[in-house]
């Protein structure tokens, strides 16, 4: 039979506070140990937060046992995680992992109206009635306790909470914040997240930003128990790894003494408040109850190592120190234990009451919902004019038509001026103006503030945006190219799309991705500068995905996917054809065919709406493509003309939501469609398009031409897993004669 460590722990707790003999009464408000700041009355309420949090654990698995609960990882060993809450104020962000539960317990003592206990539990029974994830998951979060929701993804927290951080000094620079704002972010882990590799570009990041004076008030929380579920960390190996950081002002002792931990995260916190430099304070911890309910801790500890840590319980420890102090007696302490075991037990008995998700269409509800109305209302508001005629050396309407990398310029220039809060930031965006030059100039006219540098790192790029987004502004990161974005793409999967889903919108991290990407570069191959897989994106739930393939669109495009942020708090990974950046004609050389006048501040492309470039009666059938697809197919269409064969071209602009009504209404037109692909035959966007069709029109004749499943190589060698324009023609005459 099993051994229940629950209840062991729980009978060692009854039974050391028994042995105890009470002291004589002390003042509550003088200090529990002499020279520490804890005194006896606020250490009684961190104990009791210590306790709930305690109990909370053991009320998990009583509702697991019951089949009622459907989570197990708790915060036990944990528990003087309470004392960081208390050395912090609501108004600091925190972002909390999976065992930071006494924390969460303890902030929610700070914000009147707060029902800690009950909303987690909510959580462990998944029931919709719970105030932050509605049921989704079970996670610490809370809109008036200024905690996002985090999800269990190791260490994927990090990078954002960096990026809220440096964006509490960018607003209080720009002006938006009041001079003397002095919050700080708070972020706790284990150390065993502190070695993820998205971790260690989080302490890099706040570090370098440091080494540039730009103010970084973060203060890391290692919460270290000395395991990743099975595997060790070395002792020693955090306080040896991070003590020495020249980066990070180091903060670090024993979590498990309640007045140390107090003591410890008073002077880590305030010394980021003073000086807006990122801190990382460790607390020496221990784990009890094993990982989860579900870990059989027996396989890979010793029944002694398991034992020896259970008689290191912090919350035992806490009452010691309680009783010894005379601030409270044995009989007080396990008054409070037992009460809070008959509340926890009780709150249960309710939340298993509480209504459960029902549909589907409940589950998706706060994913990603769209105003289209209000979208296209702030699409196609101007910027100011007098603001443009004093940002522009010269206004972009009165230019000669350009490409499409000009006439991005122009467009992320226009959404400077129109939105005071967006930033634009990434590699090389500064005063090289990126490495296509989209972003030429924009810093010089708009400020260091607004437009700047990232690090090379996707994940701290992303990350940054995401903390920006959180904290009320319009992120605008750009990824140098698209194979660089899948080594960071779990901070738009894991995180940025899922802030929504996990906080029933109480949350958003609105942004939009510039991602420079595609193929049919000349002259500069391999595939990470020539990269045609977007399957990763696609299959990220509420993600809009823009593709433009001229220069008219992608401002149209960018204005509607800036708003979309804005109204929705939406994400977008907006691709912008490498290819297609300079191209100026169509058919012949010089012919300016590709080459378009900067659209009125009222364009504005709708989301999930398609273009269709030429249409006839006569045509035989529909081209769907997008991007350079797009341009080549045109290009294949107009030769057909002249020989008689009319073919109409659609461009899909937006890969997700597809514009599945113009589809079908194109398909249906001609009988036959063919997608041209420009990505590849697996996780391509032809897969998407022949299935929304085959389900609604499936008497129309449907075909494909796609890239090859493979790396692009170098050269001309790219030509031949690449889509060409005679692959396209060849497809055309093969469903023609169909």
């Amino acid at each position: 039979m099993a051994i229940n460590r629950a209840e062991i722990v729980d009978a060692n707790f009854i039974a050391g506070v028994q042995s105890l003999s009470p002291s004589p009464r002390t003042d509550l408000d003088a200090p529990l140990r002499v020279g520490r700041q804890l005194t006896g009355r606020d250490a009684i309420e961190l104990f009791e937060s210590m306790v709930s949090s305690r109990h909370l654990d053991l009320a998990a698995r009583a509702l697991k046992r019951r089949r009622e609960g459907f989570y197990t990882i708790g915060a036990s060993g944990h528990e003087c995680n309470a004392a960081v809450a208390a050395a912090a104020r609501p108004d600091d962000p925190a972002f909390l992992h999976y065992r930071s539960g006494a924390f969460f317990v303890q902030r929610a003592r700070q914000v009147p109206g707060s029902t800690p206990l009950f909303d987690v539990l909510l959580g462990m029974v998944a029931s919709r009635h719970e105030p932050i994830a509605g049921g989704r998951h079970k996670v610490y979060g809370s809109l008036p306790l200024n905690i996002p929701p985090q999800t269990s993804t190791i260490a994927s927290h990090l990078p954002k909470a960096v990026g809220a951080a440096f964006t509490l000094a960018r607003q209080k620079r720009l002006g938006l914040t009041a001079e003397d704002d002095d919050r700080v972010v708070l972020c706790s882990f284990g150390d065993a997240s502190a070695n993820h590799s998205t971790a260690c570009g989080a302490f890099n990041t706040a570090a370098l930003m440091d080494y540039q004076n730009l103010p970084c008030p973060i203060v890391f929380v290692c919460e270290d128990n000395g395991l990743g579920i099975s595997v060790r960390t070395p002792r020693g190996w955090i306080a040896q790894r991070f003590g020495p950081d020249p980066g990070l002002k180091y903060f670090g002792g024993d979590g498990l003494d309640i007045v140390e931990a107090y003591e410890l995260a008073h002077h880590a916190i305030d010394y980021t408040r003073r000086t807006r430099r990122p801190t990382f304070l460790h607390l020496q911890f221990v784990r009890l109850l094993g990982h989860a309910g579900s870990d059989v801790e027996q396989l890979y500890r010793s029944d002694a190592e398991i034992a020896a840590d259970e008689i290191r319980d912090p919350v035992l420890h806490a009452a010691k120190c309680l009783v010894q102090a005379g601030a409270m007696t044995p009989a007080e302490v396990l008054r409070l234990y037992e009460e809070t075991r008959e509340r926890l037990a009780a709150l249960s008995e309710e939340a298993i009451r509480r209504p459960r998700l029902q549909t589907a269409e409940e589950v998706i509800a706060p994913l990603a919902p769209l105003d289209h109305i209000a979208i296209s209302e702030e699409a196609r508001r101007p910027p100011d004019a007098g603001a443009r005629a004093a940002f522009f050396e010269r206004m972009p309407e009165d230019d000669r038509p350009r490409h499409m990398a000009i006439l991005l310029n122009r467009a992320l220039g226009d959404l400077l001026i129109k939105h005071p809060e967006m930033l634009i930031f990434g590699e090389d965006v500064g005063r090289k103006g990126g490495v296509y030059h989209v972003t030429a100039d924009l810093q010089k006219r708009a400020g260091v503030g607004r437009v700047f540098n990232a690090p090379l790192d996707e994940s701290a790029i992303l990350g940054m945006a995401l903390g920006a987004g959180q904290l009320g502004m319009l992120p605008i990161p750009e990824i140098q190219y698209l194979a660089y974005l899948h080594n960071a793409i779990d901070q738009i999967r894991g995180e940025a799309c899922s802030l929504q889903f996990f906080s029933q919108r109480q949350f958003q991290n609105p942004m939009v991705v510039r991602i420079a990407s595609l193929a049919y570069q000349k002259g500069f191959g391999g595939h990470f500068h020539n990269d045609n897989a977007i399957g990763a994106l696609r299959d990220i739930p509420g993600l809009i995905i823009a593709c433009p393939s001229n220069g008219r669109d992608a401002v149209g495009m960018l204005r509607t996917s800036v708003a979309a942020a804005k109204v929705d708090g939406a994400v977008v990974a907006f691709l912008e054809p490498i290819a297609l950046y300079m191209t100026k004609d169509l058919d012949e050389p010089r012919d300016g065919r590709w080459s378009f006048d900067y659209p009125a501040p009222d364009f504005a492309v709708p989301i999930g709406q398609a273009k269709t470039w030429a249409e006839h009666p006569e045509d035989a059938l529909t081209l769907f493509s997008y991007g350079n697809g797009l341009w080549m197919s045109l290009r294949v269409a107009n030769r057909l003309k002249r020989e008689g064969i009319s073919v109409r071209v659609v461009d899909l602009r937006w890969l997700n939501p597809l514009p599945i009504a113009d589809m079908v209404e194109a398909a249906k037109a001609t009988g036959k469609a063919l997608i041209i692909d420009e990505c590849r035959e697996t996780g391509g966007v032809a897969e998407g398009v022949m299935a929304a069709l085959a389900e609604r029109c499936p008497r129309v004749l449907l075909a494909r031409v796609a890239a090859v499943d493979t790396y692009i190589p170098l050269g001309a060698a790219a030509n031949l897993v690449l889509v060409q324009e005679h692959d396209i023609e060849a497809g055309i005459r093969r469903l023609l004669e169909a």
